[in-house]
Order: C-alpha cells, then sequence, then structure tokens
C-alpha cells in the first residue's frame, strides 16, 4: 500500500511537470518561499539541535553501545565505510561547489559585508564551511543512528517507521507509514533532480576538457550512460560495486585536491584554512541561528534555510544507506565517522578549492565571479585554465563528478528497493532496475520538458513535514539509548554480584 501510495504521488507531480513545468515551478516556488519565510527560524534550531545531540552521544557514557549484538563486528573496513557514507552524502556536491560557493559569497555575501573585499573573502570561506560542515552531517548521522540502532539491536525493519514506533504515543505509530512514503517520494525526487543537475556540470566539464557541446541531447545521453552504470554497480550489490567504486572515488578526490594544493597558491591555501576554522569556531553559535529580522534581506532563506531544507530532505536517502552499512559499530565510531571525519574533510576540500579560488580572482584577475554569475557549473574549470596543466585537471575532475553521480545513484537505487520491499536490507535485482530506471525516466521527461528546478524545489518544500519526522526519530533513539545503556548496566552489576558470590563461596 505504502509503495503505491508513493509511486501514485510521484507520477502525479511528474505528470504535472511534464504539462506545466512553469505551473508546478511557480507553486512549488511559492510554497518554499513561504515556508523558509515562517518555519526558517524552526530549521535553525532543528540542526542546530541535532548537532548538539550529535556531539553529546558520542562523548557521552552511551558511546559505547553496539550497533548489533555484542558479538557482531563491522562487515566493512574503516576506509570502505568511509568512502561510501562520504560518497553517498555529498561528494558531489563538495565538487560542484567546491569552488562556486566561495566566489558566490564573496561577490553577494551575507548582509553588513561589502562584497568583492577582503572581508568578504573571509565571511565567504567561514559560510562554505558552515554550510557543508557539522549541520549537514549531523542531520544524516542523527537519521542513520536511529535507523540503525532500532534494525540492528531491536531487530526492526530498516526504515523510518521503525525508528519512531518505540515512541508510546498513538497518533505516531498511527502516522508512520506516511513517514515511509515521505522518504521515498524525496529521495526519488532528490536523485531525479540531481540527476539533471549533474548533467550540466558533466557537461561543462566535457566541453571545457575536449569541447563537446552543451545542450538537453548531451546531457540526456550523460544520464543515460550514468543510469546504466549505477544500475550495474546496484546490482553487484554493496561489497562490490558501491564500496570499490566509492573507494576509487575517494582516492581520485584526494589525488586532485594534493594537486590544487601543491600547483596552486600552497600558503594561501593553508593560511585561509587555518582563519577559516578559526572564524568558524568563533561565530558557530551566531551563524547557527543567524536570521535577518530587521533587514530586507533573503540571503539566509536562499542559502542557509534552502541548503538545511535540501539537507533534511535528502537525510531518509542518506541516513538509511548510512545505517545498511554500519553495523557492529559503536555509536561513538559510528558519529565521529558519520559527523565529524567527514565535517574535517569538507573543510579541507574547500580550503583547497574556495582558497586557490579566491586567491586566483583578487590577486590574479581571474574572472571567476563572472563565471558564477554565467554558469556555476562552468567556475571550477575555469579556474582550472588559469593552472598548470589545466586540461588533465578538468578530464579528472569530469570523471570525479561522473563517478560521484554513478555512487549517489547505486546507492539512493538500494535504499528505494529497501524502502519498497518492506525494509529488506537485499532487495532483488528488478526492485532496483526497476527504481533506477524509473528515476532515469523521471529525470530525463523534466529535462526535456524543463521542470528539473520545480522536483528540485518540490523536494526541499518535503522538508518542512521530515523535520518533524526526524524531531520523532531523535526523541525515539534517545529514550531507546538510555534504556538499553541501563539495561546493560543491570546486566554487568548482576554478574559482579555473581562472580563475588562464586569467590566468597
Amino acid at each position: 500500500m505504502q509503495l503505491i501510495v508513493s509511486a501514485g504521488l510521484i507520477a502525479l507531480v511528474v505528470l504535472w511537470g511534464l504539462i506545466s513545468p512553469v505551473s508546478l515551478d511557480r507553486v512549488f516556488s511559492t510554497a518554499l518561499a513561504d515556508i523558509t519565510r515562517n518555519f526558517g527560524w524552526f530549521y535553525l534550531w532543528v540542526v542546530l539541535g541535532l548537532v548538539v545531540l550529535a556531539v553529546f552521544l558520542a562523548f557521552s557514557r552511551f558511546g559505547d553501545l553496539k550497533l548489533g549484538d555484542e558479538d557482531d563486528e563491522p562487515e566493512f573496513s574503516i576506509g570502505a565505510w568511509f568512502a561510501m557514507l562520504f560518497a553517498a552524502g555529498m561528494g558531489i556536491g563538495l565538487v560542484f561547489w567546491g569552488v562556486a560557493e566561495p566566489v558566490s559569497h564573496y561577490a553577494s555575501p551575507p548582509p553588513g559585508v561589502i562584497a568583492s573585499t577582503p572581508d568578504a573573502a573571509g565571511v565567504a570561506m567561514r559560510y562554505a564551511f558552515f554550510h557543508w560542515g557539522l549541520h549537514p552531517w549531523a542531520i544524516y548521522g542523527i537519521v542513520g543512528l536511529s535507523i540503525a540502532f532500532f534494525s540492528f539491536r531491536r531487530k526492526a525493519l530498516p526504515l523510518v517507521s521503525s525508528a519512531t514506533e518505540a515512541l508510546p504515543w498513538r497518533f505516531v505509530q498511527r502516522l508512520s507509514p506516511a513517514f515511509n512514503v515521505l522518504a521515498v517520494v524525496a529521495t526519488a525526487f532528490g536523485v531525479a533532480a540531481s540527476l539533471g543537475m549533474g548533467a550540466t556540470q558533466i557537461n561543462s566539464g566535457l566541453h571545457a576538457a575536449f569541447g563537446a557541446d552543451i545542450g538537453r541531447w548531451t546531457q540526456a545521453v550523460i544520464i543515460v550512460v550514468t543510469t546504466v552504470l549505477f544500475i550495474t554497480s546496484a546490482v553487484t550489490g554493496v561489497e562490490r560495486g558501491v564500496k570499490w567504486l566509492s573507494m576509487g572515488n575517494l582516492v581520485l578526490a584526494a589525488l586532485l585536491a594534493l594537486t590544487v594544493l601543491v600547483v596552486g597558491p600552497t600558503i594561501a591555501i593553508v593560511e585561509t584554512f587555518t582563519n577559516t576554522l578559526g572564524s568558524y569556531l568563533a561565530e558557530f553559535v551566531r551563524m547557527s541561528l543567524r536570521m535577518n529580522p530587521f533587514r530586507n534581506s533573503s540571503w539566509v532563506a536562499d542559502w542557509t534555510l534552502f541548503y538545511w531544507a535540501w539537507w533534511l530532505a535528502w537525510s531518509p536517502f542518506v541516513g538509511l544507506f548510512i545505517a545498511r552499512v554500519s553495523r557492529g559499530r559503536t555509536i561513538r565510531q559510528f558519529i565521529l565517522g558519520t559527523v565529524i571525519a567527514p565535517t574535517l574533510v569538507g573543510f579541507a576540500w574547500f580550503s583547497v578549492f574556495g582558497g586557490a579560488a579566491l586567491n586566483f580572482e583578487i590577486f590574479q584577475g581571474v574572472p571567476l565571479v563572472e563565471s558564477v554569475k554565467a554558469d556555476v557549473s562552468t567556475t571550477m574549470f575555469v579556474m582550472f585554465k588559469a593552472m598548470p596543466m589545466g586540461g588533465l585537471l578538468s578530464i579528472v575532475a569530469t570523471v570525479l563528478v561522473f563517478v560521484f553521480f554513478v555512487t549517489s545513484g547505486d546507492s539512493a537505487t538500494l535504499v528505494l528497493g529497501i524502502m519498497s520491499t518492506k525494509g529488506n536490507p537485499n532487495p532483488p535485482a528488478r526492485v532496483k532496475i526497476t527504481w533506477g530506471v524509473l528515476v532515469a525516466a523521471i529525470a530525463l521527461s523534466l529535462l526535456f520538458a524543463g521542470g528539473i528546478k520545480a522536483i528540485q524545489t518540490a523536494t526541499i518544500v518535503f522538508a518542512l513535514p521530515f523535520a518533524f519526522v526526524i524531531l520523532l526519530m531523535a526523541l525515539s533513539v534517545t529514550l531507546a539509548i538510555r534504556d538499553d545503556w541501563n539495561a546493560e548496566q543491570k546486566r554487568e552489576r548482576e554478574l559482579r554480584r555473581k562472580m563475588r558470590q562464586l569467590v566468597n563461596w
């Protein structure tokens, strides 16, 4: 029943996008504007609360609890585990925005900062850290932890609803099937929108490296090829396809970043990392709760609230996938691996690419601001043209984007398969193939109808109801962790008592 409702909602919205993409975009854009205007404060408090909860669980006495039975061992090595969760979470986004976001903030900074000044450059880097740091990963981490905890310790189905059914309130149990429907719809739309938008950056990379034409037919071919590859990877299983692609791409990303660090303005990049980390830590709380009640500015809504809504909408997909590959980890290991470690990697990435880009723009006159204003997807390749081995860097970056899209696609296909087979952690190949083809068909049809942006906006609108679901999940897993820890302490005390009796006897 849940699958039928999910598929029906998806079909209705896609049909709307095909018949009248302008109408779809107008309705959902208006809805998004109303949500960010009236509930922006709510997003800020929810996400900050998730950060606090993640840090608390990692460093509290509860951190030693294992996600599984006491004799369960992790299925994957730390390297493979981190590579998969990073690729599913936001690998592609870092490549897309690593140059473009700092340059965008430099040209159009938050209210109170003068554009194109040294202060604007510092603020630009700080907000890039902020938007891609602890906050998004805390969202993914808490959702993933909730599903993993109930799936591996309580033997529940690996579904969003399983992480809320432990709450004693009857209304939550009645609504829990709707939570799964929201998760399926948000995941399907999110992946379809990302396929369409990602095709534009791959197209820009092919144009920069090989002079390929930029257009919808080229992007359609990219979507088809990407789909064939991620379906093939998904069918081969997590242990082979997803694992090896993710590990290979993480190595490739590290080599690309190291090359830019070495051949680019090395000292400036290191100084950028040092300065931005300090200002990020100093301004953490203020940025986390920043609104503009006394200014006529949409900057916070356009950037911070947009991002928070996007991460919230993607959390069922990323969270369920992270949970799927995390059996046998302790809560402390899980939080350190899914929140702290990827945050530090993101900081390093933005320091290398954002720091180099701002240095080129300010001191060498490379027209990166103009590139951002003209086409965001081309900005990284414009920077590469100003560097040694620029053509090779463009090719490597294009391959990186391409493989990250394959890993995101196969992860999403697996998650949609799990959701649509009542929590089967290893759904049949035909189910994964079906979802892969459907998502690609949605992306292709909306690409030619001009409705990709509208679907992205629609995905973000679903973030508001799901934010309430995440609050329920966070409360449920916190109470369950406390109960299990108390139960373990009681068993240990009883064991020690019996041992003392045995010794005394």
